[in-house]
């Protein structure tokens, strides 16, 4: 079937592959959706008569190109966001189980002071309580409706943009029909911010997951089923799912320089070149959900270790904490110090090793519940009953 815009002329065969490019692999993950803005566009025509023909009435392949990737990145943005919830809900949980059990705190990669596995497991918790907020700004920024801007400059057809609007259950529209062709690539690039903050929170993670894993430290481990050998080595038990994860994350954390890149200076309008940007989304949101899904399996199967400050090398972990308890105790600051100091030196160091941190968000006062309620209360934010339960309403 020949192309509705294609004239007594046909493309060189070359030009044709070169200009299409991947586009097929991808414009296949958005026929579904594809099929909603069409549903929606017909159902806002009073009359459509050749249906065959109709359908362009007042629509170019622009805006429907545009609504399509709207309504898939909305998609993509509520599974990336269940799988954020997973994670953050285990996080919680893996906070609460082990708020008791401590862990050496470093600075510099330098034994610093005390911290616990409920500040460790909770902090990346937190993390994804913030990055969150991101996802739900490209969300609301994804979830306006272009659908009618034609191709970047309106139509002489009445057409009811309200209307698809509703139907397709976006939250509001891309008003200005210029800009909502110019939308396309900022909406990328801000989603683009959105999932490289959360792969930010999962390379740090999976950092501290291959350093707490090795022998040196031991703070953590995993069933050996979950690691993987060495073809030399037969003692080897590598955490190649935290290495893989950390160097996936490291490069989505690239994502929003490449979309940059790809649109910097671009003048108002559509260009071909805007193609390009799904071979950069639609794969990151693929690896992302992935990600997601693997550090929620592992970290379902992780085993804490309990006696860890019993190891000699962690004898000065609670000088701060004895500096401390000599100014409470009415001693200043700098003879509190340099006594403890002294102490060290000659050897005489000998704590007590009881933690007393009772202000919010410390071993003693995690806070979770605080943290719990910020991420539900910007979970609660998005609109995925009313997009769906438009949805639904659409095709039924």
């Amino acid at each position: 079937m020949s192309k509705l815009w294609q004239k007594t002329t046909n493309v060189n065969e070359l030009v044709e592959n070169f200009t299409v490019g991947r586009d097929r692999e991808f414009d296949s993950q958005m026929a579904a959706f594809d099929v909603l803005g069409s549903l929606a566009h017909t159902k806002m025509l009073q009359s459509i008569g050749d249906a065959g023909k109709k359908i362009h009435s007042g629509r170019s392949r622009n805006d429907q190109v545009l609504v399509d990737l709207k309504l898939f990145f909305r998609s993509e943005l509520q599974q990336v966001v269940a799988e954020t919830e997973s994670l953050f809900r285990l996080l919680i949980e893996l906070s609460e189980k082990h708020k008791d059990v401590l862990l050496p705190g470093y600075t510099h990669l330098q034994v610093a002071m005390p911290s616990s596995f409920g500040l460790w497991f909770g902090a990346y918790a937190e993390s994804l309580a913030d990055d969150l907020e991101l996802v739900l700004a490209a969300y609301k920024i994804t979830n306006k409706n272009p659908l009618g801007s034609a191709a970047g400059y309106g139509s002489s057809f009445p057409l009811n943009r309200t209307l698809t609007t509703q139907l397709l259950g976006f939250e509001s529209l891309n008003y200005n029909v210029v800009y909502a062709q110019m939308g396309r690539g900022k909406t990328e690039r801000i989603i683009a911010q959105a999932l490289s903050s959360i792969a930010a929170t999962l390379a740090k993670m999976a950092m501290d997951q291959c350093l707490y894993l090795s022998q040196n430290f031991s703070f953590v481990s995993y069933p050996e089923n979950l690691t993987t050998g060495s073809s030399i080595m037969p003692h080897k038990k590598n955490p190649d799912v935290w290495e893989i994860m950390r160097g996936k994350c490291n490069r989505l954390q690239a994502l929003p320089n490449d979309v940059a890149m790809m649109t910097t200076n671009l003048p108002s309008g559509y260009h071909r070149e805007l193609q390009l940007l799904k071979e950069l989304l639609f794969p990151a949101f693929t690896e992302l959900k992935n990600c997601l899904h693997m550090a929620t399996f592992m970290l379902q199967n992780i085993t804490v270790k309990t006696d860890i400050l019993n190891d000699p090398i962690y004898a000065y972990l609670f000088s701060v904490e004895e500096v401390n308890k000599r100014v409470l105790n009415g001693v200043p600051f700098r003879d509190a110090y340099k006594q403890v100091g002294l102490e060290i030196e000659q050897g005489n160091f000998n704590p007590d090793k009881t933690v007393a941190h009772t202000h919010e968000g410390s071993i003693g006062n995690l806070g979770n519940e605080h943290i719990t309620a910020a991420f539900n209360k910007i979970l609660s934010s998005f609109s995925f009953d009313k997009t769906e339960e438009a949805i639904n309403k659409l095709v039924s």
